[in-house]
């Protein structure tokens, strides 16, 4: 082989620019987009297009430098876990160290870039949150207490109040509605996966629900987390983001969410084992489509609300 077919030949092992795409966590950082774009339009104040461009741009920064970090940190489980073995990190393609300054350096330039494109309190909420991913969660509370999910779930409901905040630089208490939404949605939602993960948990030595107080426990926890989430999503439909649209796609969303519910708290884990954990596995995927339509709806009423036909005014 020649001197040039050597040099620009790319090793297997080298890290591509997929690799460093993949420590942003783009899956988590498309919903942090879209719960941020929707508080953004939500907010009763008109933003210019390229000032709403860059504030969801530069919120999607800051929920990737988050993912990174948590990648940095987690690195060591995240080799033991099946689901997180392959990732940039445990895989060998990027070092810690590079993940490390990749997620500061963005940390920095989102934080800085928001506050100069929109307001300092916007700023001040994405560093904030930030700060609550990589320190309060994935320092702290993951590797501490099986309250992690629960408590930690408050970095990925923040997006929707910094989208507001970015479009009025002043709170109220519709972005904490939202906020409430994807608080009361995560425990649930994760809980479901640790239970058709199995033992990947148990094998990393993190305290999730699963692990210190059983599988059982943990199908229990599930059904009262989203009899609250239901109360909760069908309430705010009485509410400033909420409408007729918004009722009719909730019900429907929370009707067939207390089901999956309900059906996973009646078994035990023979019965999930003989299928293997369909009824988690459909609850999981739901979950997903639960959040995004009711922030769906939250967009449509917003959308709408110009013409008249948003909200029950």
């Amino acid at each position: 082989m020649s001197d040039v077919s050597i040099n620009t030949a790319v090793r297997e092992d080298e890290a591509q620019f997929g690799d460093f795409f993949a420590l942003l966590k783009p899956r988590v950082m498309s919903l942090v987009v879209f719960t941020a774009f929707v508080g953004l339009v939500a907010a009763p104040v008109g933003v210019h297009p390229v000032v709403g461009f860059c504030a969801i741009l530069f919120i999607a920064i800051g929920g990737g430098a988050s993912g990174a970090l948590n990648m940095w940190w987690d690195a060591d489980i995240d080799r033991v876990m099946r689901r997180t073995r392959n990732r940039p990190i445990p895989s060998g393609k990027v070092s810690g160290q590079d993940a490390l300054a990749i997620g500061l350096a963005l940390s920095g330039l989102s934080v800085m870039m928001l506050s100069l494109a929109t307001n300092l309190m916007a700023g001040a909420m994405l560093a904030f949150t930030i700060f609550f991913y990589a320190v309060v969660y994935s320092m702290w509370l993951k590797r501490s207490t099986p309250q992690n999910i629960v408590i930690g779930g408050a970095a990925g409901a923040f997006p929707p109040v910094i989208g507001w905040l970015a479009a009025t630089g002043s709170m109220a208490v519709e972005p904490w509605l939202m906020f409430a939404l994807v608080f009361m949605w995560t425990p649930p939602h994760f809980w479901a996966l640790c239970l058709f993960m199995r033992n990947d948990y148990d094998n990393a030595g993190v305290p999730m629900l699963t692990v210190t107080h059983g599988r059982r426990a943990t199908r229990v926890h599930i059904l009262v987390y989203t009899v609250l989430l239901a109360v909760l999503a069908i309430g705010a439909a009485f509410t400033g983001i909420g409408g007729p649209v918004y009722l009719a796609v909730s019900v429907v969303l929370n009707g067939l969410f207390l089901m999956g519910a309900l059906r996973i708290w009646r078994r035990d884990e023979e019965d999930a084992e003989a299928d293997n954990f369909l009824a988690e596995r459909r609850f999981f995927k739901l979950s997903l489509l639960y959040l995004f339509l009711h922030f769906g709806a939250i967009l449509a009423e917003a959308l709408l609300r110009p013409y008249g036909l948003g909200g029950w005014a």
